[in-house]
């Protein structure tokens, strides 16, 4: 599998009329009764969906097919390489994805749900691919799916894998851009996903904290708040050092004073991280109930609520 790039790259780049010759005689060792040779054609074809040339020798609709034909094999390594490929249009022929979005937004949202997938790689490759197609994927395509890939990938986002905390946490960053036309709905999603987000600026990966900071940004035109949402653009630009508790306190004033029904829901969503495995965020946990109601009390003695 690790040599299948280098390989396609230099297929793409020197062997060009003798490809359609070649994936023709690969297809049928797609349905070979050995994972070996299954994993290998899937692989190649994966990386080589990753090259335009297979939009210029008319063999993307044969390829894209292949894949999407994969995603039911037996072996874990087969659906997580066919979705890959099945991303890799994204990169390889862009102004292809939006007439096949309907298909590749299915097979991702496949993907995710897949059942026998003890690790969840074949849904963080689902998650990965995803958010490279969305930049070229018809709204329309994407909408009727939102909220079912929105409440699919919550869960990932407390994984202890960092991998999978990166990619769902992204990922739901990258759904907020299609939320306008069922914004009533999506927007329960993102306040059900607020204090998560919040609470993981505190998370010890780093590249959970960046896909935090920028999910956290892409919300803020949704909150209905302008303080918020200028607080998330100025202070959670990725290369901007935050001071969390300074921040929080802010935080903590505009949600109260824009949503104060919402303290309930804030603190039993936070009772939930008091028993976290990562200690940061288990300190965040009462930090944050504790402002949002000192706030909240203060709001309403002097009756700004």
């Amino acid at each position: 599998v690790t040599g299948a790039a280098p390989l396609c790259r230099a297929m793409a780049r020197h062997a060009g009329p003798r490809l359609p010759l070649i994936v023709k005689n690969l297809i049928p060792t797609l349905s070979s009764v050995f994972d070996s040779q299954r994993i290998t054609t899937t692989a190649f074809f994966a990386e080589l969906l990753n090259s335009n040339v297979v939009n210029d020798l008319i063999l993307l609709e044969t390829m894209m097919d292949s894949m999407t034909g994969r995603q039911k094999d037996p072996c874990m390594l087969v659906r997580m390489l066919a979705l890959r490929g099945l991303g890799n249009i994204a990169s390889g022929s862009p102004d292809k994805v939006r007439k096949h979005g309907a298909k590749l937004l299915a097979s991702m949202v496949n993907g995710m749900d897949d059942k026998d997938d003890p690790h969840n790689l074949v849904a963080l490759e689902a998650m990965s691919s995803l958010s490279k197609l969305l930049d070229h994927v018809e709204d329309r395509d994407i909408q009727s799916m939102l909220l079912h890939i929105a409440i699919r990938i919550r869960p990932f986002f407390d994984s202890e894998q960092p991998e999978l905390r990166q990619s769902s946490i992204a990922l739901f960053g990258n759904l907020t851009r299609f939320s306008d036309g069922d914004c009533e709905v999506f927007f329960e999603q993102i306040l059900n996903a607020l204090v998560t987000l919040l609470l993981h600026l505190q998370d010890p990966k780093p590249e959970v904290v960046k896909a935090c900071k920028f999910a956290l940004r892409m919300c803020g035109p949704s909150m209905g708040c302008e303080g918020l949402c200028e607080m998330f653009l100025n202070h959670l630009r990725e290369e901007r050092s935050l001071h969390y508790g300074e921040f929080m306190n802010n935080v903590c004033k505009h949600l109260m004073q824009k949503y104060p029904e919402m303290l309930n829901r804030l603190i039993s969503t936070n009772l939930f991280y008091f028993k976290s495995s990562w200690v940061d965020i288990r300190a965040a946990a009462p930090m944050f109930i504790g402002r949002a109601a000192s706030i909240l009390l203060l709001l309403l003695h002097l009756g700004h609520c």
